[in-house]
């Protein structure tokens, strides 16, 4: 690919592409606040190393972050505590659902990687002991590095992820009595809902992910993580990034890459570019079914992978 200005044609071919395509799966009915979201919506961005960003469809659009946001918390914690984070959760595949019990039992408490639930409830845990307020910290970095200070959590989501919450408050108290959760539970789950009901948009989470494009380096030139660190967190993208289809992700579009079920999917082209898609639709392991194919057919057109 010669030039930025082609992303712009290649984003459009996509979305032809995706528009004529039939099954698009089905809006996440577990949290009844994104049950209503319409499948056929899509939109997608991408954002250069110096802030230009390309869209289509409703890459303006906003919506529900979910998992997306464990990217963050994960690079703001690893700035802060460096390699000790790794003595508290995994860097490995789970292979198991994203909210699965089974394992932490026979692993002392100790979730396999960042992505999966309770990987993500020590890593948020963590960083609010660091700071006092995870879910604050969190959205103020994604304001700054999106340019858009009206990010805000959607308080009609948070709501419905608590009332139905039960499953993460049991991995958090499993975790608890092994000694690797700090705060009360309670405290955890709120800090957790109110992250994940962040609402941005494709064009937000494009360039808010892009110190990750840069090898740590943020959008005013400070550095939030070391080039080694900032390998690290894309390396856990693209292993375990999209729940337990990260080796499908990783054989179709080469890229690290973390999903969410509000149906956004952050992807990162080292030294290049990030881009974000989105819509609603997923398949049976929680990753969306047009975002999937859409980023699949951006590295084929583009020959832009980590391959």
């Amino acid at each position: 690919m010669s030039s930025p200005l082609t992303f712009q044609p290649v984003l459009e071919r996509i979305a032809a592409e995706i528009e004529s395509t039939p099954g698009r799966g089905r809006p996440a009915d577990y949290i009844p606040a994104l049950a209503a979201c319409d499948p056929r919506r899509f939109g997608m961005a991408v954002a250069e190393l110096d802030g230009t960003v390309y869209g289509v469809g409703d890459w303006r659009q906003p919506f529900s972050t979910q998992s997306i946001t464990k990217v963050f918390t994960l690079a703001l914690d690893l700035a802060r505590e460096a390699d000790e984070l790794w003595e508290h959760v995994g860097r490995e595949p789970s292979g198991n659902p994203f909210n699965s019990l089974v394992q932490l039992e026979y692993e002392n408490g100790i979730p396999r990687n960042p992505f999966i639930n309770a990987g993500a409830l020590v890593v948020t845990d963590r960083l609010h002991t660091r700071t006092g307020d995870a879910a604050g910290t969190l959205l103020d970095f994604l304001r700054a590095e999106s340019g858009n200070d009206g990010l805000a959590a959607d308080e009609g989501v948070a709501a419905s992820e608590t009332a139905n919450g039960d499953r993460n408050a049991a991995l958090g108290h499993f975790m608890a009595s092994y000694g690797n959760i700090d705060n009360p539970v309670p405290v955890l789950l709120d800090q957790y809902f109110r992250q994940c009901a962040i609402e941005a948009s494709c064009a937000d989470l494009a360039l808010a992910a892009g110190f990750l494009a840069r090898h740590g380096v943020r959008a005013d030139g400070s550095r939030l993580l070391t080039r080694s660190q900032a390998k690290q967190v894309n390396a856990v993208m693209l292993t375990c990034g999209t729940y337990d289809a990260a080796g499908d992700f990783a054989y179709r579009v080469g890229l690290p890459g973390k999903s969410g079920v509000g149906g956004g999917i952050i992807a990162v082209v080292p030294g290049r570019c990030t881009l974000c898609v989105w819509s609603p639709g997923l398949d049976q392991r929680g990753n969306s079914v047009a975002g999937v194919a859409a980023l699949d057919r951006f590295t084929t057109l583009t020959g832009l992978s980590v391959f």
